[in-house]
C-alpha cells in the first residue's frame, strides 16, 4: 500500500474563488497569479478551474511557454519580465507581456529587433523597494517606452508593501497617483490584500495570488470572512499509537512531556513532505474530524498528536493537517509563518489528486 499522505485539490472551490475575486473587484480584468507553479497546487492541474479569468501572470518563462503550447490563448505577464536581452525573441514568438521594471530592460527592448512588439507593464515603485522605477521618471521612461518599436501597448502598475494594514494604502496611492498624472495608459494595483479592499484602491486590472487559493492575505480577517473557499487539503492517517505515562516524552528533543496518562497518534507526515518543523507543541491537527493538538517536533517523516480527547481513533484515522474544515493560515500562525509559505513548500514526494482522479 503506498503511504497514506496526499494532497487533495478541489478545483470547483478555485473557479468559485476566482468568482469572488471578481466580485470583489467588479469592472476590473482578473489576471490569475499562477507563480510557483499556482503556489504549489500544480500550475497544468488547476489550469481548467482558471477558465474565468482573463489572463494569467507568473515568474517563470519556461512555464510561460509551456502554456502557449498547451493551447493557453489569453495574455500571459511575466511579473518580473525579462532578465537578459536574449529571451525576448521567445516573448515575442511566444506573445508573452513583460513588466518592465528597470532602465537596463528599457535600453534592451530599445535595442531589440522583435518578429512582434510587446505589452508592456511599466512598474512603477511606489515604497516597496523591490523592483519598479522611481515615481519621478515614470513620464519620461513612458514616454520612451511608447516610442520603441518593440513596444505594442502599455499599462502602468504598482505592488503595495503593506495592503493588507488598515493604513498601508494612502501613501502608496498618493506616489502612484502623483507618478501617473497626465498619463492615460491602464493601471493595475491590486494585490490580493488589494483585491479585496478595491473600493479604495480601483484600477483596470488586478492580480489576486493566495486569494485564489482560499488563503487570506490578512491577519484579522480569515478566508472564511472574504468568501473564500480552501483548494488545497493536505490529508494522511494515523500509522501508529502509543501511551505515554506521566513524565513520558515524545519525540526528538524531548519537547512534549506528558503531564498525566495520554495517547499519542503517529501522523504520516513531515518536514520532508513539507510541513513545517518549526510548528509547536498545540499546532492544531483533525483526526476523524475533530481537532487535537500536535505533540512534540515534527520530524522528517512523522508529525505526533496529542488524542487522548478521542477514545476511538486508532490506526488508520483520517487525518486532516490543512484545507478542508482546518484553514492553513491558522496552521501557519502556529508555526510562526503565513499560509503562502505551506502551500508552496509541500514536497515533489507528496502526490496529488483531483477529487479521486491522481494527476
Amino acid at each position: 500500500m503506498a503511504r497514506p499522505l496526499v494532497g487533495e485539490i478541489d478545483l470547483a472551490a478555485l473557479a468559485a474563488n476566482v468568482d469572488r475575486a471578481r466580485a470583489m473587484a467588479a469592472g476590473a480584468r482578473v489576471l490569475a497569479v499562477v507563480k510557483a507553479d499556482a503556489y504549489g497546487h500544480g500550475l497544468m492541474r488547476v489550469l481548467p478551474a482558471l477558465a474565468a479569468a482573463d489572463g494569467l501572470a507568473l515568474i517563470e518563462l519556461d512555464k510561460a511557454v509551456r502554456l502557449r503550447e498547451a493551447g493557453e490563448k489569453r495574455p500571459i505577464l511575466l511579473l518580473e519580465g525579462f532578465f537578459e536581452a536574449a529571451e525576448l525573441p521567445a516573448l515575442a514568438a511566444h506573445r508573452l507581456s513583460t513588466v518592465v521594471h528597470s532602465i537596463e530592460q528599457i535600453e534592451m527592448l530599445e535595442a531589440a529587433r522583435l518578429s512582434r512588439p510587446l505589452d508592456v507593464w511599466l512598474k512603477i515603485n511606489t515604497g516597496m523597494n523591490r523592483l519598479g522605477i522611481a515615481p519621478d521618471d515614470a513620464r519620461a521612461l513612458a514616454s520612451r517606452l511608447t516610442r520603441t518599436p518593440a513596444v505594442a501597448s502599455l499599462h502602468l502598475m504598482m505592488h503595495f508593501a503593506r495592503s493588507e494594514e488598515r493604513q498601508g494604502l494612502a501613501d502608496p496611492l498618493a506616489r502612484f497617483a502623483a507618478a501617473c498624472e497626465g498619463l492615460s495608459y491602464p493601471r493595475s494595483l491590486a494585490n490580493s490584500a488589494g483585491v479585496a479592499r478595491y473600493g479604495e484602491v480601483g484600477g483596470d486590472a488586478v492580480r489576486p495570488g493566495i486569494i485564489l487559493y482560499g488563503a487570506t492575505p490578512f491577519a484579522d480577517r480569515t478566508a472564511d470572512d472574504l468568501g473564500l473557499a480552501p483548494v488545497m487539503t493536505l490529508r494522511s492517517k494515523l500509522i501508529g499509537v502509543q501511551a505515554l505515562r506521566a513524565g513520558e516524552s515524545v519525540g526528538y528533543g524531548a519537547t512534549f512531556t506528558a503531564t498525566r496518562p495520554t495517547r499519542i497518534g503517529v501522523v504520516a507526515c513531515g518536514y520532508a513532505d513539507g510541513y513545517p518543523r518549526h510548528a509547536r507543541n498545540g499546532t492544531p491537527v483533525l483526526v476523524d474530524g475533530r481537532r487535537v493538538p500536535m505533540a512534540g517536533r515534527a520530524s522528517m517523516d512523522m508529525i505526533t498528536v496529542d488524542i487522548s480527547s478521542l477514545p476511538d481513533a486508532r490506526v488508520g484515522s483520517d487525518v486532516v493537517l490543512w484545507g478542508k474544515g482546518l484553514p492553513v493560515d491558522e496552521v501557519a500562525r502556529s508555526a510562526g509563518t503565513v499560509g503562502y509559505e505551506l502551500l508552496c513548500a509541500v514536497a515533489p514526494r507528496v502526490p496529488f489528486v483531483v477529487g479521486h482522479e491522481d494527476v
